[in-house]
């Protein structure tokens, strides 16, 4: 159902000034009969401990969605700042993202890309539609181990433009 809004908040200026909010960066994995898909998302967050939820938001407009949500499984992936070009590839719509990705298919029906800092495997919990973007929650069944001894960083997003943390 097409819903119109009517707001005298500038639009630009919205975006603008929700931006000097820093995010993550993931990509948000499928497959759909044993193809990969998948969309660069930073608006990932978890929910829940118990049980354990997580949730992000995609445009209603996405190409990669539809399938995901038709197979009720979906991998986020967490971008390590070394993984920019991975970032970008993923943002584009209708072009080979996967061309010059390095990942593999899980036994389990996953697409995971590789150097991640992590990732985790959901089923769809529930979505829910909100203005231009459907919510997104998913019930982690399964996730990487976590390397507590890794010097890596994530990738970061603020104020338009990819950032990096500075070394304490």
């Amino acid at each position: 159902m097409e819903q119109s809004y009517v707001s005298s908040i500038d639009l630009r200026s919205l975006r603008d000034a929700l931006g000097r909010f820093a995010s993550g960066i993931t990509v948000i994995t499928g497959m759909v009969d044993s193809v990969p898909t998948g969309f660069t998302c930073q608006s990932f967050y978890s929910v829940s401990l118990a049980p354990p939820l997580v949730s992000f938001c995609v445009m209603r407009t996405s190409k990669s969605w539809p399938g995901i949500r038709l197979s009720r499984r979906f991998t986020v992936n967490v971008l390590s700042e070394e993984q920019q070009a991975v970032s970008d590839a993923f943002a584009k719509s209708g072009s080979d993202k996967w061309k010059h990705v390095d990942w593999a298919a899980h036994p389990s029906g996953k697409a995971i890309i590789a150097k991640t800092l992590m990732w985790s495997d959901c089923s769809l919990h529930s979505e829910q539609e909100l203005g231009d973007h459907f919510l997104i929650i998913g019930k982690v069944e399964e996730m990487s181990p976590v390397d507590w001894n890794g010097h890596r960083n994530p990738l970061i997003y603020f104020r338009g433009q990819y950032r990096q943390l500075q070394s304490s």
